[in-house]
């Protein structure tokens, strides 16, 4: 399948992305996927499917089936797969959140997962590559960029359009395994709680803005109905 080709003004909006992704690539050189996101318009579609098809497709629960078959215990392969589709929706965005307090879309119609010759996920990719920031970022008025006017406003804005995807994910997953909503909520939580932590380091950025963001979009999460804060620790004080 030939490359697609991206018109000049696809090019432009997706200058300040790839600028962001570069900065996501360098936190872990050894494993530059772990936190950056790919442009789809610039993908071949071999080995990509859309998170929306997930259920219908039964892509999540083949992911299951695999790592059950491979693993001691069918309940640690839900919570493996469990963790790998939660960081492809919120883990990576909660890095750029944390790092430099700008957000892509984590929406379900947004959202394409690729998976490795094991059938892991290893990358996520966006349609819409548009970067959130807030009222004073130097990217303000850029193209690609829209401005959000205050913090909360961003974590309202993320958490409203993490819940599609996070809630598709965990409906999969108990129609297949035993991985209970309680559980799966709480590994949502675990995923913020982790790159606000060590995020912040990797980038050498300020660890205590980096846990304010956190708290943030915890608080924004558990506002929707979602039992994210079960794990408390440090970061949720």
């Amino acid at each position: 399948m030939p490359e697609p080709v991206m018109t000049y003004t696809a090019r432009r909006s997706h200058v300040e992305f790839g600028r962001v992704c570069n900065r996501l690539r360098a936190l872990q050189p050894e494993h530059p996927r772990v936190y950056a996101v790919a442009a789809m318009s610039e993908q071949s579609k071999r080995r990509w499917w859309r998170l929306s098809d997930g259920l219908r497709e039964g892509r999540i629960e083949l992911m299951y089936r695999r790592h059950a078959a491979e693993m001691i215990s069918a309940d640690t392969a839900a919570e493996v797969v469990a963790t790998a589709q939660i960081h492809a929706v919120i883990g990576r965005v909660v890095a750029l959140l944390v790092s430099e307090g700008r957000a892509w879309d984590p929406g379900l119609e947004n959202l394409w997962i690729h998976t490795d010759n094991d059938g892991g996920i290893d990358w996520a990719g966006l349609v819409d590559t548009t970067i959130r920031v807030l009222d004073g970022d130097r990217l303000v008025g850029e193209s690609g960029v829209v401005t959000l006017p205050c913090e909360r406003a961003m974590y309202v804005w993320l958490a409203h359009r993490c819940e599609p995807s996070l809630t598709m994910i965990q409906y999969s997953l108990a129609r297949c395994s035993a991985l209970s909503a309680r559980r799966f909520w709480s590994l949502v939580g675990e995923s913020v709680i982790g790159a606000a932590t060590y995020v912040p380091d990797l980038a050498r950025t300020d660890a205590l803005v980096g846990a304010q963001r956190g708290r943030g979009l915890l608080m924004a999460l558990e506002e929707r109905g979602l039992p994210v804060r079960r794990t408390a620790g440090c970061l949720v004080r």
